[in-house]
This record gives structure tokens, C-alpha cells and sequence, in this order.
């Protein structure tokens, strides 16, 4: 298991190296779906926590981190070591989401019936905790 934010910093580090730099919104869509992978394969990507804001899934921690970029693409480098059978995991879902439109991954993650959409509930929900057995189980 790795911190959210060491996931972020590698996240980061691959599409700014591949030519894919990402944008907070993206990072924080990307955690989620590596984070709901993980957990669908019985293990935790990483232990913080991730709640229902307005615009989809969000690890508070790492929100913070980036929020001063905005909707600006984060290009920075790190070197963050992740094990080879994690990213056999990891990348796959990186490559495939950093390419689509951020708000076709927000109107993924909005989606009638998924754990956002669960806690959510029309701002009722807002910054509340999404439970992993819920992102496991509802994606």
C-alpha cells in the first residue's frame, strides 16, 4: 500500500514524462479508479480516504497539494517507486483515462447509482466520506 499523495507523485510523474501532463481534476479522477481496482482485487491502493465533492471523487489531501494549479496541466517530476505488480495495475488505468476529457470522467463518476452519486445526493452529500465497500462494490 502506498500514501495517496506518493500515488499522486507518481501519477504525476508518468504523464508528465510520457507527454500526458494531467490536470488536478484528472488526479483526482485517476486516484479513484486506481483505488476502486484495487479494492475490486481485495487490496487498498492507499489508505486516505475519499469523499463526494461537487465535481466527483476527491482525496482531500491531495487536492491541496495541486489546487493551486487549477484546471492547468501539473508538470512536475518525481521519483516514486512503486512495485512492478502494482504497476501492472496502475499504468494500464493511467494510460487510459489521462486521454479522456476530464468532464466525460466527472460524468463517469456522477453516474445514477454509483458511490458518488450515493453520497452525493445533490449536495447533501458534500465532502462526506465515500466507503470503500461502496467504491469496491458501486464504482
Amino acid at each position: 500500500m502506498y500514501s495517496a499523495l506518493s500515488m499522486a507523485k507518481y501519477i504525476i510523474d508518468k504523464c508528465t514524462k510520457d507527454g500526458y501532463p494531467i490536470s488536478n481534476l484528472q488526479l483526482q479522477k485517476i486516484l479513484y479508479y486506481i483505488q476502486r481496482e484495487f479494492l475490486q482485487q481485495g487490496a487498498m491502493a492507499f489508505p486516505e480516504n475519499i469523499e463526494a465533492w461537487q465535481f466527483g471523487p476527491v482525496v482531500p489531501e491531495v487536492y491541496k497539494q495541486y489546487c493551486g494549479f487549477g484546471a492547468l496541466p501539473i508538470r512536475m517530476r518525481y521519483v516514486v517507486v512503486i512495485q512492478s505488480n502494482d504497476e501492472n495495475i496502475i499504468n494500464p488505468i493511467i494510460e487510459k483515462k489521462r486521454i479522456l476529457n476530464p468532464w466525460d470522467m466527472v460524468s463517469d463518476t456522477h453516474s445514477s447509482g454509483k458511490a458518488w452519486d450515493l453520497i452525493y445526493r445533490d449536495g447533501l452529500g458534500d465532502h462526506q466520506i465515500i466507503p470503500q465497500e461502496l467504491i469496491k462494490s458501486k464504482g
